[in-house]
C-alpha cells in the first residue's frame, strides 16, 4: 500500500482528520498535565512540525508530532532527566521568547490501531527526520517510550534499555526503529512524564480496585504507579529513554 506524507503546515484543513485518529495510547498516559497542555499547541503554533500520512482512500492512518528548541541554549545543554515534559516546556518557552532552536524533539509517532504492522512508525520516523533536515536542522532527540517495557514494569529501566540481541539491536522494538534509522542512545529520562491523581481517578481510567498502599502493576504503565490509599491519590512517573539521531 502506497502512503502520502504531508504536514499540517501544507494541509491545514486536514487537522480534524489528524486531530480525531484513533489511537491506541493508554487513557492515563493523556492525562499528563504538561502533554495536555502542551501537545495541542504544537498543530496550532508549530504546524510544519505535525505530519500525517494518508492511506490509499485519503484517510488519516498515522501521525508524528515534534518539537523545535533550543539545546543549547544557556543552562541547557544535556537532555534533560525531565524528558518529554522538560521538552515540551521548552519548546513552547523558546517560542514564546523568540529564542532560535537548533534541535528538533520528537515528540509523538502514532499509528490507528488497525493500520499498525505496516511498517508506519519508521516511515513516520523516516518524515520527521526528513522534516527536520529540510527545515535546516541538523539533529533529532527523541524521548523514546519503550513499547514492550510494560511487559516488565518492575525491570529496572536502566538494565532493561542496555538489552541488546545478537545483532546489536536493542531488544525494545521501538528502540529497535530508532537505531536501524541511525539513534544511539543517550540516557535515562527516569522521569519523562508524571500523571498524579485521585484514586477515583485511576481506578475509572484502569477499572483496578487501587485499595492497596504501594506499587501497583497498571496495564500499558512501563513502572508501577505508586498509590496512597490514606492521600486518596496514586502517582506514575514514567521513565523514557533519550535517543539522538544525526541528520
Amino acid at each position: 500500500m502506497t502512503f502520502t506524507i504531508m504536514s499540517l503546515a501544507e494541509r491545514p484543513d486536514r487537522w480534524p482528520a489528524v486531530r480525531d485518529m484513533a489511537d491506541s495510547w493508554p487513557v492515563f498516559v493523556t492525562e499528563d498535565l504538561v502533554g495536555a497542555a502542551c501537545f495541542p499547541r504544537i498543530a496550532a503554533e508549530l504546524p510544519a512540525h505535525v505530519l500525517f500520512a494518508e492511506d490509499e482512500d485519503g484517510e488519516v492512518v498515522a501521525t508524528a508530532h515534534s518539537v523545535p528548541f533550543a539545546l543549547h541554549a544557556p543552562g541547557r545543554g544535556d537532555l534533560p532527566a525531565r524528558g518529554w515534559d522538560q521538552v515540551l516546556t521548552w519548546a513552547f518557552a523558546d517560542l514564546r521568547a523568540g529564542v532560535r532552536p537548533d534541535t528538533v524533539s520528537a515528540v509523538a509517532v502514532t499509528v490507528a490501531p488497525h493500520a499498525q504492522g505496516r511498517g508506519l512508525s519508521a516511515l513516520m520516523l523516516s518524515a520527521m527526520r526528513d522534516n527536520a533536515r529540510a527545515h535546516g536542522f541538523g539533529e533529532v532527540v527523541a524521548p523514546v517510550r519503550p513499547s514492550a517495557k510494560h511487559l516488565q514494569p518492575r525491570t529496572p529501566v536502566e538494565e532493561y534499555v542496555r538489552r541488546v540481541r545478537p545483532d546489536g539491536l536493542p531488544e525494545d522494538p521501538w528502540m529497535r526503529v530508532h537505531a536501524r534509522a541511525g539513534a544511539t542512545v543517550e540516557r535515562v529520562a527516569p522521569a519523562s512524564m508524571t500523571v498524579s491523581a485521585s484514586l477515583e481517578q485511576w481506578r475509572r481510567w484502569t477499572g483496578l480496585p487501587f485499595d492497596t498502599d504501594g506499587p501497583v502493576e497498571v496495564p500499558g504503565a512501563l513502572v508501577p504507579v505508586q498509590c496512597d490509599v490514606e492521600g486518596g491519590h496514586a502517582v506514575y512517573v514514567e521513565p523514557n529513554v533519550w535517543m539522538r539521531h544525526p541528520l
